[in-house]
């Protein structure tokens, strides 16, 4: 946050200019700092996946790049505990006229220290659609698409993909055996059997998916948003579960629409017990914590999310305190 002081503050004046006074500096962290937590994203716990969009401009606006002075529109204001970070408004890259990326270099270099300082996870996302990129309705059309897909994560040196498939996916991949044999072709180059460390994620709404794609990808992540009413549940987020219970609870994760439901870290939510109070403070219970404490009765859960989880930043009493207060939910400090 940054103050311009003017007028008769004349401890803000040099030469009768007005100058910028940094009234909440970033915290310092140590080497050892860093060095644990990416220690303990390696550990086994529950991840926090979201969508992040503040670092590119609005629709519309046609400045050369976003140079904002908040931090909630920085990748650098990130939550460490952040696991994996979903570029919804594209690639940052310090590389002008490139055509799949966004030239902005102060994003560029604040992603590449998220991931090489904080092991914050960095994947490319695409609502998937092979007639709007004018690939072949075949096989080999798919085949040329997963390369088109996953060659994003090599040239740009990020950590994997993400899959969005959508009811507006076009005709060709709307079927969902054409979209198990993209999500195939992509797994030869990024996921679990790919070898190369790097991750593929499929993410979708409420369409009907392919129980084949389950040895080919690390995640499944399920758009449990708030869609049109007011409340959430334990029951809601079970029964979504249970139209993909081919998929490991391990692979499984439930994200929140923060585009709206950011204000008080979601819709109201009612646990499997009937509980509707945060046993944090007695206040009632919003969908981002009822989704750090759900699990499927079927095993524990990979972890939980949001998309559009920048708009956090200015809540409440600290930045990103929904965000910070329910990953410590659902994964308590060691004491």
């Amino acid at each position: 946050m940054w103050l311009i002081c003017i007028g008769g503050f004349a401890a803000c004046k040099k030469n009768n200019l007005p100058e910028n006074e940094q009234i909440q500096p970033p915290y310092q962290y140590s080497d050892a700092y860093f060095a644990n937590l990416r220690a303990y994203k390696k550990t086994e716990h529950q991840v926090f996946y979201g969508w992040f969009a503040a670092y590119a401009q609005k629709e519309g606006v046609t400045a050369e790049y976003k140079k904002s002075a908040s931090w909630g529109e920085h990748i650098a204001g990130l939550p460490d505990s952040l696991d994996f970070c979903s570029l919804w408004m594209g690639v940052p890259s310090d590389k002008q006229n490139d055509s799949l990326s966004t030239y902005n270099p102060i994003a560029y270099t604040e992603m590449r220290k998220a991931r090489e300082v904080r092991g914050i996870k960095m994947l490319i996302p695409t609502i998937v659609n092979l007639e709007a990129r004018g690939f072949e309705k075949s096989d080999q059309g798919l085949k040329n698409y997963a390369k088109f897909l996953t060659d994003m994560a090599f040239t740009y040196d990020l950590d994997g993909i993400d899959l969005d498939w959508e009811p507006t996916a076009g005709a060709y991949l709307a079927d969902a055996s054409n979209f198990a044999k993209l999500v195939q072709y992509c797994s030869e180059r990024v996921g679990p059997r790919s070898g190369t460390g790097k991750y593929l994620v499929v993410d979708y709404y409420q369409n009907v998916l392919p129980n084949t794609i389950a040895p080919y990808i690390d995640l499944l992540v399920n758009q449990a948003y708030t869609q049109g009413t007011t409340t959430s549940s334990a029951t809601f987020l079970q029964t979504r579960y249970n139209l993909v219970s081919w998929c490991p609870t391990r692979k499984f994760v439930v994200t929140e629409n923060f585009g709206q439901w950011w204000d008080n870290g979601g819709s109201p939510f009612t646990e499997a017990s009937g509980n509707t109070i945060s046993p944090l403070d007695g206040a009632l219970m919003y969908s981002l914590e009822g989704m750090a404490r759900w699990q499927p009765t079927q095993g524990k859960k990979a972890g939980f999310g949001a998309f559009y989880f920048d708009r956090d930043y200015n809540n409440n009493v600290r930045p990103y305190n929904f965000v910070r207060r329910c990953i410590q939910i659902a994964n308590p400090a060691v004491k």
